[in-house]
């Protein structure tokens, strides 16, 4: 008998497909829906392009803000930022894998079920949103203290308002966007696995960012004035939460996640802020500047893709296997050449997937340039370096999906909850860490990045 953790009850996420002698019709009778190479390609293509193209905005607004008075006397905004940008894939990303997998399960054919479902997730997602914009604030402070020695009352005060206001606010907004997009992709007949986690993505960047740079513009103007309007709307945001924790509870799988969710979000909140020091330090940097621009890009399109393999992933487990049981190729030794060489769905994901980063890390650079005004582009050396990062990063992180995702299952851990916040914090470090290595090549080399 296996003994299953307390996220994978049979009842929530599958009936009887979640047996050991699945077959491919119970799949299809489950809600999974068969798909050819050619509608796979198209069904991820465009949500990876408009996830692709809010990244770049996302850049651009970047090298805007940057200069503004706030982010030039505070600037542990830069440690903060990957943390809260990263909070797509902790909680939106996260939300969407499991209305995903649910859908595909048939668990929200039934009206009542469906919106008890939908409204317990989004609750628990404006709990972990308050706690969690908390949490990076305080370990901005930390880590801002730690590199400069001091740190001031009032940025204290700032980091901890701007963040708990802009992840509720943010993850609000992009909720509601995610449950109309997973809602309308099962009626088109659409995967919601292809396309769910990349809209998540698509604008929640540009939305973080622009409600990252406004609040902390707007705090950092009333703290001479006004300076109890930041405790006033922390108090606010805090007072919600027995609300949130209500509401929440109503539904059985929310309730779970209630009480056992917090470990993977928290965790890859911290690994994010580790990738948010290594940017501040890099940006400091006279040498290695114009970073930032590039930094949202590389580490959006990362955790898009590795988001759609974990969610596949996830799904397929599901559906045709009992927790604890990984298919038999997995059950040995982990061997990357079997994420992209085989004839299966995952297989054929992975290889698609991979075969998206060069052409549309293109693309998003000329965007960039287009969007910067077209007056520098940048230069050939740039592009090779920013695309072999962007490469290794993305080749590295489906690998570990396979393997964390597959690991997770078999310590009966549910997916959908854990892999993807873990992974696209990785992803974010990943890439961050890549891009200023090839920042620092071409100083060495002497390229200024740009012609």
């Amino acid at each position: 008998t296996v003994v299953t953790d307390s996220l994978l009850p049979n009842e929530l996420y599958s009936g009887s497909s979640l047996t050991r002698s699945t077959s491919a019709k119970d799949a299809a009778v489950s809600g999974a829906p068969a798909e050819s190479v050619c509608s796979m390609m198209l069904q991820i293509l465009v949500p990876f392009v408009l996830a692709g193209l809010g990244t770049v905005s996302a850049g651009i607004l970047l090298n805007v803000v940057q200069s503004w008075d706030v982010f030039q006397d505070i600037t542990e905004l830069l440690i903060l930022l990957p943390a809260v940008l990263g909070m797509k894939g902790n909680l939106e990303m996260t939300l969407a894998s499991r209305l995903s997998t649910a859908v595909n399960a048939g668990k929200m054919e039934s009206a009542r079920e469906k919106w008890m479902f939908i409204v317990g997730n989004l609750a628990l997602k404006q709990l972990q949103a308050t706690v969690l914009g908390l949490l990076a604030s305080l370990i901005a402070i930390v880590l801002g203290w730690m590199a400069e020695g001091k740190m001031p009352f009032d940025h204290v005060v700032l980091l901890c308002s701007t963040s708990v206001s802009t992840v509720f606010v943010a993850s609000l907004l992009q909720g509601v966007i995610m449950v109309g997009v997973i809602i309308g992709s099962k009626r088109m007949g659409i995967n919601p696995d292809n396309v769910a986690t990349p809209m998540a993505a698509s604008f929640g960047d540009l939305i973080t960012l622009t409600l990252l740079a406004y609040f902390s513009q707007w705090f950092y103007s009333l703290i001479d004035l006004h300076p109890y309007v930041p405790y006033l709307v922390d108090m606010l945001f805090l007072c919600l939460i027995p609300l949130w924790v209500v509401i929440s509870s109503k539904h059985p799988a929310s309730h779970i996640l209630l009480r056992t969710g917090w470990e993977p979000i928290i965790t890859a909140m911290i690994i994010s802020s580790i990738g948010g020091l290594i940017l501040d330090k890099t940006e400091s940097d006279p040498n290695l500047a114009g970073i930032l621009v590039y930094a949202p890009v590389i580490n959006g399109v990362g955790g898009n893709l590795v988001s759609i393999q974990s969610s596949r992933i996830s799904t397929n487990l599901h559906l045709n296997y009992s927790p604890g049981e990984v298919p038999e190729d997995r059950r040995s030794c982990y061997n990357p050449c079997r994420t992209f060489l085989g004839s299966g769905a995952n297989n054929r994901s992975a290889q698609i997937l991979l075969l998206l980063v060069i052409p549309g890390q293109f693309i998003f650079l000329y965007a960039l340039h287009l969007m910067k005004g077209g007056h520098t582009v940048p230069s050939p050396l740039l592009t090779v370096t920013f695309l072999c990062a962007s490469l290794v990063q993305v080749f590295s992180l489906l690998c570990i999906a396979d393997w964390v995702v597959h690991g997770l299952w078999r310590r009966c851990k549910d997916p959908d909850t854990y892999s993807i916040p873990y992974l696209t914090a990785l992803g974010d470090l990943l890439g961050t860490a890549l891009l200023a290595l090839a920042f620092f090549v071409l100083w060495c080399i002497g390229d200024s990045g740009n012609l």
